[in-house]
């Protein structure tokens, strides 16, 4: 069993994930398609003030300081390589490394600055919005399940 301040790395690499997921299932179950149920116009522009305003300290501590910890805790799992929850932790790391962080900015962010360009009542933004809440909307699906998948590795790396 994990133990130490292994065992805190591990838990709070949970409570991170699991934070991180959690924004993101919000997304893909209920924000964008509401959303998406407003006239273009309004959508874009609601959208636009949402990843400003997710731009804050608290979320991206989470976010980000998800990511640090995950690296941490694959370092860490590769100089002490434990004899249990190896797997575990390095897969529930990569996960959220490259699943979650990754396609965010490889895909999420790159839409959401293509998006922030654009004025909300202009027949670009409006022709824009459905590629946008489509391709984004994918895209959130597959980090939500990144960070899901990785808080549940890591809680049966504690097992």
């Amino acid at each position: 069993m994990i133990e130490g301040p292994y065992f805190v790395l591990t838990v709070v690499g949970v409570l991170g994930t699991g934070l991180v997921a959690g924004v993101f299932c919000a997304f893909s179950t209920f924000v964008m398609k509401g959303l998406a149920s407003l006239p273009p116009a309004q959508g874009v522009a609601a959208m636009q003030a949402i990843n400003v305003t997710a731009l804050t300290p608290a979320f991206m501590l989470v976010f980000i300081g998800s990511a640090a910890l995950c690296a941490v805790i694959a370092v860490v799992t590769f100089v002490l390589w434990p004899d249990e929850g190896t797997v575990e932790l390095l897969l529930g790391s990569a996960l959220y490394l490259f699943g979650c962080f990754g396609v965010t900015v490889a895909a999420n962010v790159p839409r959401n600055n293509k998006l922030a360009e654009m004025d909300p009542g202009t027949p670009e933004a409006i022709a824009y919005w459905p590629t946008y809440v489509s391709e984004w909307s994918m895209w959130n699906h597959i980090r939500m399940v990144a960070a899901a998948a990785g808080a549940i590795l890591y809680v049966l790396a504690l097992a």
